[in-house]
């Protein structure tokens, strides 16, 4: 499945460039996002007055994690807060009245609130000497992300990159559509119209230019 999802990635890329609408500014955006716990990630689980039973955890590739009193206790797909009030409830088996927070650390969450970008990236070995054509990252989403923050955390577009053949696959209405931005506008030009928010889950191709 996977493999398949990063083949249809790998020529939506080729042939990226072609005329895409631009992404729509008056779009419906999240406004009830609550970051989910996804696998890899670092929790901090303090239980009030029982220093003894607080611990550091990361969340393994199957999504469970485990505590003293506690096995294989699943937390990936659940808040913070969801997974806490879990935890209390393991643990009301041995404590009385445990009292349960849960902090979150190492930041990867679920496939679906990631932003994923592949293509000539910086940093990823795009365009460099003997590097890979093509680059891929993951990045957690964060709340009023737009495009310049998705580049930065990227470190840029690749040197043989072109910006304004970008473009961003969302899902609309349950359905996977793609759409035209400007990054060379937004940073050569500081054309901050070209500055479009960005939602989680959205796919972020970079193509290589012509030359």
């Amino acid at each position: 499945m996977i493999i398949k999802m990063f083949f249809t990635l790998f020529c939506l890329l080729i042939v990226s460039g072609c005329a895409y609408p631009p992404l729509d500014e008056e779009m419906d955006f999240p406004t009830d996002y609550t970051y989910v716990i996804g696998p890899g990630d670092s929790l901090e689980i303090f239980v009030w007055g029982n220093p003894d039973i607080s611990r550091s955890v990361t969340v393994r590739p199957d999504g469970k994690i485990a505590t003293p009193l506690i096995n294989d206790l699943m937390a990936v797909g659940k808040t913070p807060n969801e997974l806490a009030r879990d935890i209390e409830k393991e643990l009301s088996k041995f404590v009385r009245d445990p009292q349960v927070a849960v902090m979150v650390g190492g930041f990867n969450g679920v496939h679906s609130q990631q932003v994923r970008v592949i293509g000539q990236i910086s940093g990823g070995g795009g365009g460099g000497l003997g590097a890979n054509r093509y680059s891929a990252r993951s990045l957690p989403y964060n709340v009023d992300m737009t495009l310049l923050d998705l580049v930065i955390q990227l470190g840029g577009v690749g040197q043989y990159g072109d910006g304004n053949r970008a473009s961003i696959i969302r899902m609309v209405d349950g359905e996977q559509k793609q759409f035209g931005v400007r990054i060379d506008d937004l940073l050569e030009n500081a054309d901050l119209s070209a500055n479009v928010k960005i939602m989680p889950g959205d796919i972020l191709l970079v193509p290589e230019a012509f030359f």
